[in-house]
């Protein structure tokens, strides 16, 4: 990998992880079209590690609530008078959101990290799961908000992301649609998806730093994950600050389209035999 496609692979990651539109799948695609081995234990090492850009860049925008919520859960671990705060709830129902994925990402991690690499699963996901978020937008009565958030919310946001393994789906899309479908509004549930996104992107980067470093080493090459994971802090930052204004104004629609247009166009190349699924 030189230096050009390493700051485009974080530039990729960096825009698409918070968008519903997959940025594993995303880059898949594009390791794919520059010839790598999706499959290979250095590609889906190097995939995993860069998404902590996004995690570092998720802490700094929210950094705030995010003090606000540790303080929290510090004060409610000691002082159970203070659990019916907003802020301790908030804090617990991320943690027990965030038990699922860990769990089913490390029984089938062999099956994640192979099989599901493939370019059909990438494409399916992409036109099947927009008719999830399509229906989740339409019914969606958006009348519960942050302070209602529980931890049986999240706990079903959570056992629903764990279909973000697939790429294609989107971890993003699979807690906005499971979030609207409890009928919790659009900015809350983008900012319980960042919330989220944290644990769960954070150990998934560290579990492969551990299991693969040699992989990374011999393969990608350590300077360009690292200069990946730099440049989609810096993009995934100013995508955050977008989606929050754009999701207060608008539904997720044009995501939609954009999901269905291109997992069609990959279903054509993948059926008319223009490109290989691995």
């Amino acid at each position: 990998m030189n230096i050009v496609e390493a700051v485009f692979f974080g530039a990729v990651e960096g825009l698409t992880e918070f968008l519903p539109i997959s940025s594993t799948g995303h880059l898949t695609i594009m390791e794919k079209a520059l010839g790598y081995e999706i499959d290979s234990p250095d590609i889906t090492a190097f995939t995993a590690i860069i998404q902590v850009g996004a995690v570092f860049a998720t802490l700094l925008y929210l950094r705030r609530d995010f003090r606000r919520i540790i303080a929290a859960l510090g004060r409610g671990a000691t002082r159970p008078a203070y659990r019916d705060h907003p802020d301790f709830r908030f804090g617990v129902a991320v943690i027990v959101g965030s038990i699922p994925i860990g769990i089913v990402g490390l029984l089938f991690k062999d099956q994640i990290e192979t099989t599901l690499r493939s370019l059909w699963f990438v494409s399916l996901a992409l036109v099947g799961w927009s008719g999830v978020m399509a229906y989740a937008d339409r019914v969606a009565t958006q009348k519960r908000h942050e302070d209602d958030v529980t931890w049986k919310d999240t706990l079903v946001i959570g056992v629903v992301q764990c279909m973000a393994l697939i790429p294609g789906i989107s971890r993003s899309g699979s807690t906005m649609s499971a979030g609207l479908l409890r009928g919790i509004d659009r900015v809350t549930v983008t900012r319980l998806s960042f919330f989220l996104s944290i644990p769960a992107l954070f150990a998934a980067a560290l579990l492969q730093v551990v299991t693969e470093s040699a992989n990374i080493s011999s393969g990608v090459g350590w300077t360009m994950t690292i200069t990946a994971t730099a440049v989609s802090f810096v993009t995934a930052y100013f995508a955050i600050s977008w989606l929050l204004k754009f999701v207060a104004r608008h539904s997720y629609s044009v995501f939609i389209i954009y999901r269905l247009a291109l997992g069609s166009v990959l279903l054509f190349l993948l059926g008319t035999g223009l490109i290989s699924a691995t």
